[in-house]
């Protein structure tokens, strides 16, 4: 129903409008092409398909405006540091008071017992380290299961995302393994320490895992940087008695899926991992991640730090765990994390899941729409994915451009990698009722 010429036409007539009402961006854009790479501070900044990047001006809750006096219903939320809000205000006052008492000491500070002991309450895991990232909190994962196992494989899915972690970046063409192809700068093969396989492919994951020569498998528990693809009923308790049977370990990256629940999609469904990692969201956006473990895993980690040498392990930097960094995760974690927040979320979240449905039937198109908790995506296919190579088929590139070109010239934000979208503590009815009005918007416009 939505043709190509009718994606280039919409295309085209949006990148005017865009140009048009940011003559202020624009201008900025410019003047940062002088000496920042590609004309901005990282480069991913570069990604929401606009014909020059948006530049911000502020942000608070659910809203953003940009420099030309634009405002935003954000659904975007930073891709997830903002999860819980722009500048939560008790975030904002814990980050003011350790600002004037110095940022960073390489020594605990006693927001670090608080941080402790409230991770160890929601998570169910007794013992935490904090990293500057959950990159960085993945690495020392992988690193640390390696080591305590004896084993140098690890195990992924084919379309998952852990950060900037060279182990992980391996997917699944054709149903062979290669090396993602955007990776730059890669000059070992990291297929020779890194099995992948697809989601919800449980006799494959056995066979995999029977060798015994896998130290861990890592994955989210939905994946969620692929599109979305749910875990099939009992597939991840399955996984669990796979890895315990295999004495492989489970670490589940629950940056993004943060967004199930209170306790995360662990305390929602369960299984119980042997490691949880935690990025973007936790500290309210200030630079930082954690990393959870059993006790049993801590006793090895203790049995291999004592059979080796002293010096440097290859974990941490020394910035991790910065007086900042604790400051706004004792203030998020327990003024902004709540219970009641996600009383708030979830139901929106659920409401607006079934708004974008009625648009989309409303419009004749078969759509999926899906959602984990206050996280959902909307996917151009009438089949909901079981593993990555679905979720990729699913993906469609010119269309999801226009579409998200259309919501940001009428002010809505979401996320720009594909359709996600997020609901916060924040976020509004209204703003969630504009959302989906101005998707039929954009929907009859295609269709003509």
């Amino acid at each position: 129903m939505i043709t190509d010429t009718a994606i280039a036409a919409m295309l085209k007539a949006e990148q005017d409008r865009y140009v048009a009402a940011n003559p202020r961006s624009a201008a900025l854009a410019k003047d940062a092409a002088r000496h920042w790479h590609r004309g901005v501070p990282f480069h991913w900044m570069l990604d929401w398909g606009t014909p020059f990047p948006l530049f911000a001006e502020r942000a608070e809750g659910a809203e953003l405006w940009d420099v030309d006096g634009h405002r935003y219903d954000d659904f975007c939320l930073g891709d997830t540091g903002s999860m819980f809000g722009h500048a939560p205000a008790p975030v904002a006052a814990a980050i003011a008071r350790q600002a004037s008492r110095g940022l960073t000491y390489m020594l605990p500070t006693p927001d670090a017992v608080v941080v402790a002991d409230e991770l160890a309450a929601r998570f169910k895991l007794p013992f935490w380290q904090v990293t500057s990232s959950a990159s960085e909190a993945n690495r020392a994962v992988i690193r640390w299961c390696r080591g305590i196992t004896g084993r140098k494989k690890i195990l992924v899915f084919n379309g998952c995302y852990h950060g900037a972690v060279d182990d992980v970046f391996v997917d699944l063409r054709d149903g062979l393994p290669e090396l993602r192809r955007s990776l730059v700068g890669q000059v070992y093969d990291v297929r020779e320490h890194t099995v992948v396989i697809e989601f919800n492919d449980l006799p494959a994951l056995e066979a995999a895992l029977e060798g015994g020569d896998i130290a861990a498998v890592l994955t989210e528990p939905a994946l969620t940087n692929v599109g979305m693809v749910l875990p099939d009923p009992g597939y991840l308790e399955a996984m669990r008695a796979l890895c315990s049977r295999y004495g492989t370990l489970l670490v589940f990256d629950e940056t993004h899926t943060i967004s199930t629940g209170y306790g995360g999609h662990t305390a929602a469904h369960g299984p119980l991992p042997d490691l949880f990692v935690l990025g973007k969201p936790v500290a309210g956006g200030v630079p930082c991640a954690v990393y959870g473990f059993s006790e049993v895993v801590a006793r090895r980690m203790e049995r291999a730090r004592a059979e080796g040498e002293t010096g440097h392990s290859g974990i941490g930097t020394t910035l991790s765990a910065n007086a900042l960094a604790l400051a706004a995760m004792r203030a998020c974690l327990t003024e902004v994390m709540t219970p009641a927040a996600y009383a708030h979320m979830l139901p929106l979240a659920e409401e607006l899941a079934a708004s974008l449905r009625a648009v989309i039937a409303a419009n004749g198109l078969d759509w999926h729409v899906t959602h984990v908790g206050s996280r959902g995506e909307f996917i151009c296919s009438a089949k909901a994915p079981r593993n990555g190579t679905e979720a990729r088929a699913a993906m469609a590139g010119p269309l999801e451009h226009a579409l998200h070109l259309f919501l940001i010239n009428r002010g809505v934000l979401i996320a720009p990698f594909h359709n996600m979208t997020l609901v916060s503590p924040a976020t509004t009815r209204a703003q969630v009722d504009r959302l989906a009005q101005v998707l039929d918007d954009c929907l009859k416009t295609l269709i003509g």
